[in-house]
């Protein structure tokens, strides 16, 4: 199991967020911040990007931390991603991942295999 690919299917390892934190680039968590503002509707200040991975051991941004519905149902079910979840095509928790990110939707069909 890749610890990096994260319960949504999301590849923490090429996560900007990840490598901000990672590499102390706080240019890189200044543009991360401003992303995140801009497609969440909300202000995200450059401090608050630091993750290590959604599964790695380590820090996380508050929001995968302590809301983020997709990792706090996988763990409730103690699923390693979303893959072993038999709801998958029809969650709408994982949903607008999925939608958006095609990477994360193989990556979870390449684990189901």
């Amino acid at each position: 199991m890749n610890d990096f690919i994260a319960y949504c299917g999301l590849d923490c390892e090429t996560c900007e967020a990840r490598i901000a934190t990672i590499n102390d680039d706080n240019e890189l968590r200044t543009k991360v911040s401003k992303h995140w503002s801009e497609l969440n509707n909300i202000e995200i200040l450059p401090e608050m990007i630091n993750c290590t991975g959604c599964k790695i051991e380590g820090v996380k941004t508050f929001f995968c931390e302590t809301l983020c519905p997709i990792r706090q149902c996988a763990l409730e079910r103690k699923y390693e991603t979303c893959a072993d979840c038999s709801e998958l095509e029809k969650c709408d928790k994982v949903a607008l991942v999925l939608k958006n990110s095609d990477d994360a939707l193989q990556n979870l069909k390449n684990l189901k295999k």
